[in-house]
């Protein structure tokens, strides 16, 4: 009887240990998890929240998403890389305020503009990976103080009033009531679609992608299949600088207006994006999950906001939803260890 009993526990226990492993394995492939949440958090707006069924409605919540998610965006490349990036309320900051104040300050033409929005963050987040890299030091000290560095540079160039104004064209890119080529979509939501395109691509097809992934997932490694991971360093965190300027342009045009502090509550946004999309430090993941985790937190948030949840409420929330997304990862197997 004992015996019996025994073999019909462990029957029972494989059926389900198999479907465990089967989801997990799954869930690392695919955010199944995250797109479920979505669903209920949608149901949950449905009911709780009068008019969330209206397009506009709808738009401006992927307005929302669209620059949580650019602005994560280089925090998942960099994530992937095994690092973090704390300088980019500072590079949100100068861009906004680049397109505001210096470039017009400067008499720059496009041209010039355009160099400029891509050359100084290139400067400043390149140096920030080549001397992470070169010198070991933690990329949360180093990204730290180029945060300041950043927002120093804002304060210099605006004469200490750090108060800038969006054009009417910025405006346009940015608005929820915006159309793109007469149709009723925000330009900035297709903006979005297309550098995410862009950026799974090369994550996904290209040389350059896999030595990001092989350096993430294990540098010494990937130094010894001669993989030059200090310039992939270097390459990265100009890249978050880079995308962190532009987000600060769209937010700009979005706000209106900016101050010191525009860039303050994106850092964590876009943190939180990353991580409980379901990429981790080191790899696994990608910028699909980042949008996903976007789409997530900005539904959360908007259900928080309007059923009166008070700021501090929503990030005491937000934390727990993060360390929840952290005890389901950290329980896999890091990339490191399967490399």
């Amino acid at each position: 009887m004992t015996t019996t009993h025994t073999e019909d526990s462990v029957s029972t226990a494989q059926p389900a240990s198999s479907f465990r492993i089967t989801f997990s394995r799954a869930q690392q492939k695919f955010p199944i998890l995250q797109l479920l949440l979505i669903v209920v958090v949608l149901i949950l707006a449905f009911v709780t929240l009068p008019g969330f069924g209206s397009y506009y409605s709808i738009i401006s919540v992927l307005v929302l998403a669209a620059l949580v998610g650019i602005t994560a965006i280089g925090q998942t490349v960099v994530v992937l890389t095994g690092g973090f990036d704390l300088s980019v309320p500072g590079f949100i900051v100068l861009g906004a305020v680049s397109v505001s104040t210096i470039i017009g300050q400067l008499q720059l033409g496009p041209l010039g503009a355009v160099v400029m929005m891509l050359l100084v963050p290139a400067l400043l987040g390149g140096a920030a990976g080549w001397l992470c890299h070169r010198f070991q030091i933690s990329p949360i000290v180093m990204t730290l103080a180029m945060n300041s560095i950043a927002l120093g540079i804002a304060a210099v160039a605006t004469d200490g009033s750090v108060a800038a104004s969006a054009p009417d064209w910025l405006r346009g890119l940015s608005v929820p009531v915006g159309t793109t080529f007469g149709l009723p979509v925000p330009p900035i939501i297709v903006i979005w679609v297309g550098i995410g395109v862009l950026v799974t691509l090369v994550l996904a097809l290209t040389p350059a992608g896999r030595r990001l992934y092989a350096t993430g997932a294990n540098m010494r490694a990937a130094d010894n299949a001669l993989i030059r991971t200090r310039w992939v360093w270097v390459a990265v965190y100009a890249f978050s600088a880079i995308a962190s300027m532009v987000a600060g342009a769209l937010l700009l045009g979005f706000a209106g207006g900016a101050d010191l502090t525009l860039g303050n509550p994106y850092l964590f946004l876009g943190l939180a994006a990353v991580i409980v999309g379901g990429t981790v430090a080191g790899g696994p993941g990608d910028y699909i999950k980042t949008v996903i985790g976007a789409v997530l937190i900005t539904l959360v948030s908007t259900v928080f906001i309007g059923n009166g949840f008070t700021p501090a409420d929503r990030q005491i929330l937000l934390g727990v939803i993060i360390l929840v997304a952290m005890l389901v990862y950290g329980r896999e197997r890091s990339l490191r260890d399967r490399v």
